[in-house]
């Protein structure tokens, strides 16, 4: 099987070919740090996160960068209002970000650069455009000459003559034209500045990203990923200035995830529908959430609410069960020596090709989350026959397993979950009462079983339970 990534420059699904065999360069932007992140910022960073997982199960050796944007108008602006400096504030929301980020069980990127690193190295970068002549000075701002790269606008399919401007581009009458863009930004009064050719200033946002992934990754990437609303401008302009500078392709493929709106509605802080992680981990675990976000295809618009998020808690809970199912069904088999059974070896085998063919065909979380519940359904109806083979029952495991290391969608077991050896004394204690005709204590066992979601049944063999599937 091949993996196949829809790119967005080309807007088409294109065999995945890395620069260097068995390895991946991928960058992907990270946050700006002045706030805490909610759930919209959190959505690449999960998809992106499967994506690393899935290419790591592939064989590949995945150079994954991430960037902290730490020095920002926002930044600035937040940090006055704060009564600290702007370090102090970006210093704090790295560490809530990490935090967060480590809460829905996202590995951070091996790197983690801040742009304040890397001051020299987006000087150079700018003198380079500028000794080309795809930069010029004027009033301190250094700005990039759109006009001089013929590509500009083909990413994000933008016709140059009606540029809606995003945000961070700035209309200014020192421009030789309305589209280009700031590199460089001379020092306001109170603002935190480097000293540079063009005077005491700070970089621009888009030059940021380019600078940090060259000096990781080199010239070209493999992969270059964020939300679609960073296609235009910031992508746009990053590809710009990247290839002006070098003369070859900036990244071979460029990743977008969809937008996520919140109960139909785009999440803003002025209509206060923001949802912040941390306080929805709170309120549901990491797996769920992480189903949520993984329960559209990554290139389509995610709505999030409250019935995703129920349904995502109780997908979760139907996986836990079934391994709760097999783990039990491994305490109570004793028939070590048997080999695996081939009918169910094959539903297995059936169910591993069409998680990876639709995880290789562009990354298909949602088709890829439907063959792990066919897994489960067959896992549970496996578990129900009076006679299992273990070796089987651990091919399940397996199988589970290499899923949710690609997808981190199975919760570990609650704390103050049933376990096995309490359930058979329960049980136990309800035959002893059924033997002394207290039916009113065996129905109160059953009733206390069922509510720890244990499910018995009385049969001629004598009685069996198994946990809700």
């Amino acid at each position: 099987m091949s993996l196949y990534i829809y790119n967005t420059l080309t807007r088409e699904k294109e065999l995945f070919k890395p620069i260097r065999s068995g390895e991946v360069s991928m960058y992907v932007c990270g946050p700006t740090v002045y706030d805490y992140i909610h759930i919209g910022n959190a959505l690449p960073v999960v998809i992106f996160d499967v994506v690393r997982n899935y290419l790591t199960q592939l064989g590949y050796n995945v150079h994954y960068v991430s960037n902290f944007t730490d020095v920002d108008d926002k930044i600035i602006k937040r940090a006055n209002e704060s009564g600290i400096n702007a370090q102090e504030l970006s210093s704090k929301y790295i560490q809530e970000f990490l935090q967060d980020e480590t809460s829905l069980h996202v590995d951070p990127a091996p790197v983690h650069p801040l742009v304040t690193d890397f001051m020299q190295d987006i000087i150079q970068f700018i003198q380079g455009l500028m000794d080309k002549g795809f930069a010029y000075e004027n009033g301190g701002d250094v700005f990039f000459r759109t006009t001089a790269f013929k590509a500009y606008g083909k990413l994000s399919g933008q016709n140059l003559e009606e540029l809606q401007y995003g945000i961070r581009v700035e209309v200014d009458k020192r421009k030789e034209n309305p589209q280009d863009f700031v590199l460089w930004k001379q020092a306001k009064e109170g603002e935190v500045a480097w000293d540079s050719p063009w005077g005491s200033g700070r970089p621009g946002w888009h030059i940021e990203c380019s600078a940090l992934a060259k000096a990781h990754l080199g010239e070209t990437i493999d992969i270059h990923g964020a939300g679609a609303d960073l296609q235009f401008p910031h992508h746009e302009c990053e590809k710009a200035q990247s290839e002006a500078l070098h003369d070859k392709p900036f990244a071979n493929y460029w990743m977008h995830n969809g937008y996520l709106n919140l109960n139909n509605e785009k999440m803003s802080k002025s209509l206060g529908n923001v949802v912040n992680v941390r306080d929805l981990i709170k309120k549901y675990n990491a797996e769920s959430i992480r189903m949520a976000l993984l329960s559209s295809h990554y290139r389509s618009p995610l709505n999030f609410s409250h019935d995703l998020m129920e349904q995502a808690k109780a997908g979760t809970t139907r996986i836990s069960n079934c391994l709760a199912n097999i783990q039990h069904r491994l305490a109570t088999t004793n028939d070590v020596e048997k080999d695996a059974d081939e009918n169910m070896q094959q539903v297995i085998e059936s169910i591993a090709q069409k998680f990876h063919q639709k995880m290789q065909d562009d990354f298909n979380t949602p088709d890829a989350i439907t063959a792990c519940f066919e897994l489960v359904t067959e896992a549970n109806q496996y578990c129900e026959q009076d006679e299992v083979h273990p070796i089987t029952l651990q091919q399940c495991l397996q199988l589970f397993e290499q899923m949710n290391d690609v997808l981190g969608i199975v919760p570990k077991p609650e704390t103050n979950e049933i376990l096995d050896e309490e359930v058979e004394q329960l049980l136990q204690d309800r035959i002893d009462a059924r033997k002394a005709k207290q039916w009113d204590k065996a129905d109160a066992i059953r009733q206390q079983l069922e509510e720890q979601g244990i499910l018995l049944e009385d049969t001629p063999q004598g009685t069996r339970w198994k946990r809700k599937g």
